[in-house]
């Protein structure tokens, strides 16, 4: 089977199922060593999964938004490294062909390298500028030289650097000091990966740092610039928070089989027979519950929505991000404290799935921006 060889959401999520659990075998060792796992996205592209959000016009299934978040979650139960890295892909070229903001020769030719099997992510961070959503202007540079770009400057947190075929370059035009952002071919002369990914969270993510030094791209590899004020409302991400509600619902379900075989001499049963043990698994219960009601309504809204009601969307996903990943560090806590002493152990999953869901924190938007965004909306809902 193929994931493009069917129309029904439900089998392609079991074929996900069966596609990761290979994954979840191979997530410590990749944690522990701090290596990629090329094996897995292998998978996902021999397998179709990396096309499912090329729309049905140019080729692919042109999924929803929905159905993309539980296919995301449920590769986050078996590898969060994973889920995250190939979730900026999936996300990347759902939103492309959504906005249409590229032109349309670029978009089909997009199409068909996806179709093929490329896999593309953004490189916007600098270590000089920090997250791009807090609004600092590239130190990358795009310089025009006989009619072409020459490109130079340095990329860092460049998730699934190892395995990327284009990058997507946000770079100042020396020119005019607008921003473009530039589709770069990763295997282009000039292009140094340098591996400098060493998080004790998300380990598997690739997340190195990319130098550029006179990569030499075509005139019509500028294909967007950045416009001034506010901007659009962008659903897909709602990735992050599936890939981190995905961690905690593996950390409850680790929790859950341990409390079910775990019968200490001194109380001669079970522990999750024990009520503070039940206290504990009801309040994780809780806490998915409404993370994942949230998250799933928000999309079902941007599914249902035209374009002009979703730009109004952006104080929601804002808030489902905010709201999932502060209980992605609640679950996997008490998940923690169900367990005791033994979830510290290196080769136990719960130690990396806590460590893997504090990353959720540093992912956009973080937690201070929600927040001053919460007050400005609720402000504005009361004039």
């Amino acid at each position: 089977m193929n994931f493009l060889q069917t129309n029904d959401a439900k089998e392609r999520l079991h074929y996900l199922e069966k596609i990761a659990e290979n994954f979840r075998t191979r997530a410590h060792i990749h944690d522990q060593e701090g290596t990629f796992p090329f094996e897995n996205m292998t998978e996902l592209k021999r397998s179709g999964y990396t096309a499912l959000t090329v729309p049905a016009e140019y080729g692919g299934k042109g999924i929803s938004l929905s159905e993309l978040l539980h296919l995301q979650e449920t590769i986050a139960e078996r590898d969060g490294s994973t889920a995250l890295s190939i979730g900026w892909h999936m996300g990347i070229v759902h939103n492309l062909f959504e906005k249409k903001a590229w032109d349309e020769s670029i978009l089909r030719w997009l199409a068909g390298e996806v179709l093929n099997g490329a896999l593309i992510n953004t490189l916007a961070t600098e270590r000089q500028t920090g997250s791009p959503t807090r609004g600092g202007k590239p130190h990358t540079t795009a310089k025009k030289h006989n009619n072409k770009w020459i490109i130079n400057g340095r990329k860092s947190f460049a998730t699934m650097s190892p395995v990327l075929d284009y990058m997507i370059v946000t770079a100042t035009i020396t020119e005019t000091e607008e921003v473009g952002s530039f589709i770069i071919p990763a295997n282009k002369e000039g292009i140094i990966i340098e591996e400098t990914w060493n998080s004790v969270a998300m380990r598997g993510t690739g997340s190195h740092d990319v130098i550029f030094q006179d990569v030499v791209i075509d005139r019509n590899f500028l294909v967007e610039k950045m416009q001034q004020g506010p901007k659009q409302a962008n659903g897909w991400l709602l990735h992050i928070p599936a890939c981190y509600l995905g961690i905690a619902r593996a950390a409850q379900s680790y929790s859950i089989q341990f409390a079910k075989e775990y019968s200490p001499s001194s109380i001669n049963r079970p522990i999750i027979e024990l009520p503070n043990v039940r206290q504990k698994l009801g309040e994780i219960e809780l806490e998915i519950m409404k993370s994942r009601y949230f998250m799933y309504g928000a999309a079902k809204g941007w599914d249902e929505s035209e374009a002009e009601e979703r730009n109004t969307m952006t104080p929601i996903l804002s808030a489902v991000k905010h709201e999932a990943t502060n209980s992605a560090l609640k679950i996997v806590d008490l998940s923690m404290r169900i367990v005791g002493a033994h979830s510290l152990a290196q080769n136990n999953p719960l130690q990396r799935y806590y460590r893997d869901v504090r990353a959720g924190l540093h992912n956009p938007p973080m937690d201070d921006m929600t927040i001053e965004q919460l007050a400005a909306f609720s402000i504005d809902q009361k004039k």
